[in-house]
């Protein structure tokens, strides 16, 4: 944190002279802006009358070359660095925790090319997601990555957290989607990965940067894979009796490569309370979601074989109207009025890990939570998405209706039963997440997750920021 003064005037004076006195701030409003992303715990803060640790400098760079700039400025005065994309990011992964310079990566916001032929799009990577949707869908052409923050992330807030949207199932997450990436390193340095991701042309450094959330470099362009708008889009659901039934059925689905562009199993739970309070539907049992989609006769092949699997595990189909009906209303479980919110106290601790693992891993969490915060009526919901050949996510979340009112006392639950969640989850072979992110909120079990493994990214960390500038506090990295 630089404290006000000549010094605090100094560095913003030569910060403007990069990027122009309009795009730099260090108005108070601004300052709280940026003080917190859609975290549970910063919201909690300022919810209850706490001041938030606020960024000294917020700074909207045009250009690769404006954002080395400040970079270099940056380690001269050993200063932290956190880009900023969205604010979208649940994980505390943008929040200035040493204060330092915000890096609204907005302003480099331009469609560079779209290539036809090869089926790519280059952007800069401020650029916000839905806009780049519409940019490629003018052309007949998707982004196969739909994430929920779709309307709010930006195309660097994909990649740095290794994000997953909802048709990952089919076509990949972020990182399977990503071609080529322009970086920033924290020195300054500007560079290029090779024109194409899969070669033998010595090792791969190119995935050093999707997962790093900014730790590594700044991801300032992105070349991405497009396909296709699908001629057709199948969807129908599906209500399993019983959870095990549904996993493994959507398991056989996966392992003989039909190809569905999404599976959603909602666990029971969920079934009762979300599928009825967001569709209407008042049900009991494991309700799923499949999608076919493409061309017309090859997804409904894909689909009848599917159902043949299904069918073998006694689901009652629903029919279309049931799966359209969550594809339209899919996002409207993660914004007003149906989300999640204060003063409630809520977490997503997904997590992912191989088939033979997953049910035992989703049944030994729940039971962990529920068991551990009893006294507190806790909720514990969750859904199976996100699913490979080798195995599926589990997106689980817990609820309290009546936390703490003390800030300090709701930091201290919601901590403990993160743990209690983390804790399950990697004894049973799991991750401590598969999509959103590490952040802040994660970061402390990072080094218990890799093990004897850890310190190699450590020393990866010192070798590219040795000052220690970039997003400290984050991804299990120190200032």
């Amino acid at each position: 944190m630089v404290p006000r003064g000549l010094q605090f005037e100094m560095i913003r004076s030569e910060l403007a002279e990069i990027v122009g006195d309009a795009h730099i701030s260090t108005a108070e409003t601004d300052r709280l802006v940026y003080a917190t992303d859609w975290f549970w715990l910063p919201q909690m803060w300022l919810d209850r009358g706490q001041e938030p640790r606020k960024p000294d400098y917020i700074v909207r760079p045009g250009s690769a070359e404006e954002v080395s700039a400040v970079l270099k400025i940056a380690n001269a005065y050993r200063i932290p660095v956190i880009p900023w994309g969205g604010g979208s990011g649940s994980q505390g992964g943008a929040l200035s925790v040493f204060g330092g310079i915000i890096l609204d990566m907005k302003r480099l916001n331009r469609v560079i090319e779209i290539d036809e032929k090869s089926l790519t799009v280059t952007a800069e990577a401020g650029i916000n997601g839905k806009q780049l949707e519409w940019a490629v869908n003018e052309k007949g052409l998707m982004l196969p990555h739909y994430p929920a923050s779709a309307n709010c992330a930006t195309l660097g807030g994909y990649l740095a957290p290794r994000g997953t949207g909802t048709i990952s199932t089919k076509y990949g997450k972020a990182e399977d989607l990503v071609l080529r990436m322009q970086v920033v390193l924290p020195d300054g340095h500007i560079l290029r990965t090779p024109i194409v991701p899969q070669h033998a042309a010595g090792p791969d450094f190119f995935r050093l940067f999707l997962g790093s959330e900014g730790t590594f470099g700044v991801i300032t362009e992105a070349t991405m894979q497009l396909d296709y708008q699908p001629e057709a889009r199948l969807l129908r659901a599906l209500l399993f009796d019983d959870l095990t039934q549904a996993i493994e059925a959507g398991r056989q689905i996966m392992t003989r490569r039909l190809d569905p562009f999404v599976i959603r199993l909602y666990d029971p739970r969920s079934t009762a309370s979300r599928i009825r309070k967001i569709l209407g539907y008042e049900l009991q049992g494991a309700y799923m979601v499949i999608g076919f989609d493409g061309d017309p006769d090859l997804a409904a092949l894909q689909e009848e074989k599917a159902m043949d699997i299904i069918g073998r595990f006694g689901a009652r189909d629903l029919g279309r109207e049931p799966g359209e009906a969550w594809w339209n209303h899919r996002y409207d479980f993660y914004y007003p009025p149906q989300s999640l919110k204060l003063p409630w106290m809520y977490g997503t601790t997904e997590t992912v890990t191989t088939y033979d693992k997953i049910e035992r891993l989703y049944y030994a969490e729940k039971r962990a939570v529920e068991e551990g915060f009893a006294d507190w009526d806790i909720d514990f919901i969750g859904h199976f998405s996100h699913w490979f050949h080798w195995g599926v996510m589990v997106y689980t979340r817990f609820i309290i209706r009546n936390p703490p009112e003390d800030a300090t006392e709701a930091v201290r639950l919601h901590n403990r039963v993160w743990n209690t969640a983390m804790t399950a989850v990697m004894n049973h072979g799991g991750m401590v997440n598969e999509h959103h992110g590490v952040g802040l909120k994660l970061s402390r079990y990072m080094q218990r997750q890799y093990g004897d493994a850890w310190p190699l990214l450590e020393r990866i960390k010192k070798a590219l920021d040795p000052n220690g500038i970039m997003n400290p506090g984050k991804v299990g990295f120190g200032f």
